[in-house]
């Protein structure tokens, strides 16, 4: 699907149809709130079609009105605005009326949001055969999204999943104050950066497991970058605790979090060594605490998924970051530059 002949996408599901999942990009712009569509929906079983349209069509109007006066009255006649709803029906033929009958050439989405999920389910199988991925390892805390976010300052196509999850992937991975998506949410938001890369290029991406947080990652992804060459950063472990510290310093703020997410691994680890860890992150020794969990819980499981799901993992170009400092990350990211343009 091509969206970039509008100069807008206008989703006129309910907003809890737009908080699920929509287009990237798209203006929520209900022509029915979620109580409105209830009680229409209710009326329309409970007493006729005739008086739930009357209903409805007063709401419907009502909501067109406000959006036009408040979000786009001073367009110009040259506007081009795409609207959908759910099947591209009733709703989104409704407001795309209205706004032709002023003057603008509104389109309606055939088949509306379900045939865009269709699209997406279906791109997602296919595109990633298109790139050629470079898949970066390390154990947890050698710098991994560093190096990905040095890579894009330097110029090189990356695919941050851990940005497009708002997860980092591991217990203590959750972001505050954000959310992860929907699984529908994140599959958009993937196909929509995949659709931008260039496939003459290489792109830089993490080694990630199937699942980020709560979030599933395709599986037609997750087997290309499994064949795909391979990069190791190699970080020594007080860097990678400087790292860590800096990363996850929310947890530093706010103990009665961080001691949650540490009893989920009671079951891999046993009640005595998680209430030790905690004793360490009670008494402020926190370099010790993040070590300890280093070389305790993340670099085993590194070891043990890592080199099982990626087959040319062995043959891994290595890359030493020698701080934390921003400047080492930078200069990790134009050394793979040139090296890959020379290749």
């Amino acid at each position: 699907m091509n969206f970039s002949n509008f100069d807008a996408i206008i989703d006129a599901r309910t907003p809890s149809e737009f908080a699920e999942d929509h287009v990237p990009g798209a203006i929520s712009a209900p022509v029915l709130y979620d109580a409105e569509r209830a009680e229409v929906g209710t009326l329309y079983k409970q007493v006729s079609p005739f008086e739930a349209k009357k209903i409805g069509g007063a709401l419907v109007a009502k909501n067109v009105a406000r959006h036009i006066e408040n979000h786009w009255r001073d367009h110009p006649k040259s506007w081009r605005p795409l609207v959908y709803c759910w099947r591209g029906g009733k709703r989104s033929g409704a407001m795309a009326h209205i706004l032709r009958e002023i003057g603008w050439d509104a389109q309606t989405l055939p088949g509306g949001y379900k045939a865009y999920r269709r699209w997406v389910v279906q791109e997602l199988e296919q595109i990633p055969e298109r790139f050629d991925f470079r898949v970066v390892h390390g154990a947890t805390g050698s710098g991994k999204s560093r190096l990905l976010s040095a890579l894009a300052e330097a110029g090189a196509q990356v695919l941050d999943l851990e940005d497009l999850a708002a997860h980092r992937g591991s217990v203590l991975g959750g972001l505050p104050n954000r959310p992860q998506p929907s699984q529908k949410m994140f599959e958009s938001l993937l196909l929509e950066k995949l659709s931008a890369l260039q496939a003459d290029r290489p792109v830089y991406v993490e080694g990630e497991s199937k699942k980020i947080g709560q979030l599933q990652v395709s599986e037609a992804l997750i087997a290309r970058m499994r064949a795909a060459a391979c990069v190791r950063l190699e970080t020594d472990t007080e860097t990678r605790v400087t790292l860590l510290l800096q990363e996850y310093e929310f947890f530093l703020e706010n103990r009665e979090k961080l001691y949650e997410q540490l009893d989920c691994l009671v079951n891999l680890h046993g009640r005595d060594k998680i209430e030790g860890w905690k004793a360490l992150a009670a008494g402020g020794a926190w370099r010790e605490f993040v070590e300890c969990l280093l070389v305790e819980h993340y670099d085993p499981a590194y070891r043990r998924s890592s080199h099982k799901n990626f087959v040319r993992l062995p043959d891994a170009q290595v890359v030493r970051i020698a701080s934390a400092e921003p400047r080492a990350f930078l200069d990790a990211a134009r050394s793979l530059i040139e090296e890959a343009v020379s290749a």
